[in-house]
């Protein structure tokens, strides 16, 4: 099976002077028109109760270009800075739809340094890629080749913390999916190792925050001691970057190679849906549950699910998956983290991580066939509600379909 779907195709480059300074130009004036967008917009909130349009707001860029002050804002391309007003007008679309917070100010120091091309801005062929208002093409790393015949749509550079450029480039490229498995598989995601599948084997966490604890404590000793403002600090500063980079970067590489393994072998993949925003206020736990990324682990899935046909389902966080015998269905009283291991009255053994998979795979299989939900009903409820009543409101507004 075969589809077309649009992917980004990100490349490390290396600007000359001249280009990296026309590109942090760009950067500071797309931030700039941002915040200044955003705070005439929660003026008008606030103050007015109104909502300010997509096109009020392009027809305050035109003004703010023609006024003194502003008058730099001419030097770089308008389209990164339109685009820069095409997203925040999606931020505050995702904020009134309850789907986001209110949108919040961009920093030099903490934001994503990043400008968006559209095709009006930017040109691409045989091998060169050539931005509006640059000197020259970049001088792109081309890792893997761009799909035959594509034409790219956007073009985002960034730069990270680390000084790395990057150019990420949006096309259609057509996706050819695996052969249909007919396997079905839950994964249960932990701590000691990253998730154990259905099958019993589990995948080791590859810890990869821990292995260079010591080198990063010792880099961010030495920035803590310079003077603030200093080259040296910057220096320091770039140096903690480097070491942070190179542990998102590992991770990710094994995530993505995880996340393909299991839906090129799968045809259905079951998984829970943590609430790791909460879970990280464990003080005990918060950096080990930092490192393991549940959560991009997910949306790795979520992406490679559709590009090939795969069907991934979301059991919810309340299901009793570990406490639940897989053999005889009881559910457990009290499981300590620390037990690895829990025999059920019925007189089988269970390896926790192992049971909770299986239990998973099962409510997974349930939701994929009857397209509704499977939990034991328990005999309390510590609303004072009729527990069945609390099990099926529970099950119907956890249990997701992707």
């Amino acid at each position: 099976m075969a589809c077309t779907v649009k992917r980004a195709f990100r490349y490390r480059f290396y600007p000359t002077g001249e280009q990296a300074a026309e590109l942090l130009r760009t950067f500071g004036c797309v931030r700039l028109v941002y915040n200044r967008a955003l705070e005439e917009r929660t003026r008008a909130w606030y103050g007015e109760q109104r909502r300010v349009t997509y096109a009020e707001s392009s027809a305050a860029l035109t003004a703010w270009k023609k006024t003194g002050e502003l008058a730099f804002l001419n030097e770089v391309s308008s389209v990164p800075l339109q685009q820069a007003l095409r997203h925040l007008q999606t931020a505050f679309t995702n904020f009134f739809a309850g789907r986001a917070r209110y949108p919040r100010f961009k920093s030099r120091k903490k934001s994503r340094q990043s400008a968006e091309y559209t095709r009006s801005a930017f040109k691409c062929r045989d091998g060169e890629l050539t931005l509006a208002k640059m000197p020259g093409a970049l001088d792109i790393v081309w890792s893997r080749p761009l799909p035959a015949g594509s034409e790219p749509s956007t073009v985002t550079v960034s730069r990270d913390a680390a000084g790395r450029w990057f150019v990420s480039i949006l096309c259609e490229d057509r996706v050819t999916g695996p052969a249909p498995a007919e396997r079905a598989v839950g994964v249960d995601a932990g701590l000691t190792s990253l998730v154990t599948l259905s099958t019993g084997e589990k995948v080791a966490n590859p810890r990869y925050e821990r292995r260079d604890r010591r080198r990063l404590a010792r880099a961010q000793k030495d920035l803590a001691r310079k003077v603030k403002g200093s080259a040296n600090r910057d220096k320091a500063r770039r140096k903690v970057a480097r070491i942070h980079a190179r542990i998102a970067d590992r991770r990710r590489d094994h995530l993505h190679k995880l996340s393909t393994r299991l839906v090129h072998e799968n045809q259905v993949v079951v998984i829970e849906d943590l609430g790791v925003r909460n879970m990280v206020k464990n003080r005990s736990l918060a950096r080990a549950i930092s490192d393991v990324a549940w959560r991009e682990l997910r949306s790795m899935l979520e992406c490679k699910a559709g590009w090939y046909g795969r069907e991934l389902v979301v059991i919810d966080r309340w299901f009793p998956s570990s406490k639940l015998c897989s053999e005889c269905g009881t559910v457990a009283g009290e499981l300590p983290l620390g037990a690895r291991e829990w025999r059920c009255r019925c007189g089988a053994v269970h390896d926790r991580d192992v049971n909770a998979a299986r239990n998973l795979l099962a409510a997974g299989l349930a939701v994929s066939a009857c397209g509704d939900g499977v939990r034991p009903q328990r005999e309390s409820s510590r609303t004072g509600r009729s527990s069945v009543k609390q099990e099926t409101q529970r099950s119907t507004a956890g249990l997701l379909r992707l």
